[in-house]
């Protein structure tokens, strides 16, 4: 047995971790479903079970950030602007929110960003209703650069204080500003191998991420991950938006409440 896991729950882990790799790169928010699962289906400490995720998500972000480059959406200028300014104040802001966790009320900021999550998934759910189609947006302005970062840094606290980031915010907050989708999903999956890897390092200096039990899980998520990509690319965008939309109004409660 794997981290005193029975056979059963691992391979329920398995086939939970390839449908979260699909959310990964078809929607964003798909790793998040990686720790819940974990945190309901075994008795490991919330350290290990964030930092055996957060090692899965290094390497969920480095296959994401190459399929869509393959694929065009991170060869333009814009692209690959999005993906440096979000990896940098992403990075800057785990550093605070690392620090802002021996200082906040947890439980207090969960509420918060649960609320905020659910409210993003509404307001992306109108923008397919009533919004532009995401062509107005030029992150290479100073205002649109500013934008980016602002989201950036705020990824980068939650994911340093809550161990919730990456993509499942990103993306989402991305697509409101009026970034197309399958761009925003790309440059979040850059962002993710920077947050993920800063991460992992904290959790390593604990000893609280096990190896063999991201390996197990890691390895599905990854095949999800490609196949996911896939996905993405024979979906039109409304349709995936509107998944989107969906997956936030479900999250965000769960962050809530956590």
């Amino acid at each position: 047995m794997i981290a005193g896991l029975p056979t059963t729950t691992l391979a329920v882990l398995v086939v939970l971790s390839l449908f979260a790799g699909v959310g990964i790169t078809a929607v964003g928010p798909g790793g998040i479903f990686i720790t819940i699962a974990l945190v309901a289906l075994t008795d490991l400490p919330p350290a290990v079970v964030v930092g055996t995720a957060s090692a899965t998500f290094v390497a969920t972000g480095l296959v994401g950030a190459e399929s869509y480059r393959r694929s065009g959406e991170l060869d333009s200028q814009g692209g690959k602007w999005m993906g440096v300014v979000l990896s940098l104040t992403g990075l800057a802001g785990a550093l605070v929110g690392v620090r802002l966790n021996a200082l906040i009320d947890e439980s207090t900021f969960s509420v918060l960003l649960g609320g905020f999550v659910s409210l993003t998934g509404i307001l992306v759910f109108y923008r397919t209703r009533y919004g532009t189609s995401g062509n107005d947006f030029d992150v290479m302005t100073p205002r649109g650069t500013l934008a980016v970062a602002g989201i950036g840094a705020f990824v980068g606290i939650s994911g340093g204080l809550l161990g919730v980031g990456g993509p499942v915010l990103a993306v989402p907050l991305l697509v409101a500003i009026g970034v197309p989708m399958l761009i925003a999903v790309g440059v979040a999956q850059v962002q993710s191998v920077f947050v993920a890897a800063f991460a992992t390092v904290g959790y390593l200096a604990q000893d609280a991420v096990s190896w063999p039990l991201a390996i197990v899980i890691g390895i599905p998520e990854l095949v999800g991950v490609v196949a996911g990509w896939k996905i993405a690319q024979s979906i039109d965008a409304e349709t995936l938006t509107r998944v989107l939309a969906i997956l936030l109004l479900v999250v965000g409660p769960y962050i809530a409440l956590r």
